[in-house]
């Protein structure tokens, strides 16, 4: 079990980059990249993700101090960040939960990458489809009074 600030510094290590190359290869200022490998800071989604690529880690590796495997999760990260990008971070949560809660269907099997891309992508698009009909069905209604 590591800690977040441990795997970033091992991860670093690894590739070999210093502190200031990590921080320009994830495009996030130096002085960030100390607070989180002092353990002060914890980042929000957007630079955690950045920081992941950078690292060529998963950002479920990342937030989770009991996964061990540095990729766990990576088929899935991608999906996640677009989703946070175009819904907001509830709902990129909620699509990692959907998306993990399926991972045991393709635990033990042969499953193509391009078949679990497809799958993801199904997901994503079914969610996305539901979010846009509970708006219509439950979006705040325009009042008579607000068209004159």
């Amino acid at each position: 079990m590591k800690a977040f600030k441990d795997k970033v510094r091992d991860h670093r290590g690894q590739l070999g980059l210093n502190q200031k190359q990590l921080a320009e290869k994830a495009g996030i200022g130096f002085r960030t990249i100390v607070t989180y490998e002092s353990g002060e800071r914890f980042p929000q989604a957007a630079q955690l993700y950045k920081l992941a690529k950078a690292l060529g880690v998963s950002t479920e590796y990342l937030k989770d101090d009991n996964i061990d495997d540095p990729a766990y999760g990576l088929d899935r990260m991608e999906y996640v960040e677009e989703m946070r990008k175009r819904e907001g971070r509830k709902e990129s949560l909620d699509l990692e939960k959907m998306l993990q809660q399926n991972q045991a269907l393709f635990a033990g099997g042969s499953v193509s990458e391009e078949a679990k891309d497809a799958y993801f992508q199904a997901l994503m698009k079914a969610y996305l489809e539901c979010k846009e009909s509970a708006r219509q069905t439950f979006g705040r209604k325009k009042s008579a009074t607000s068209d004159q």
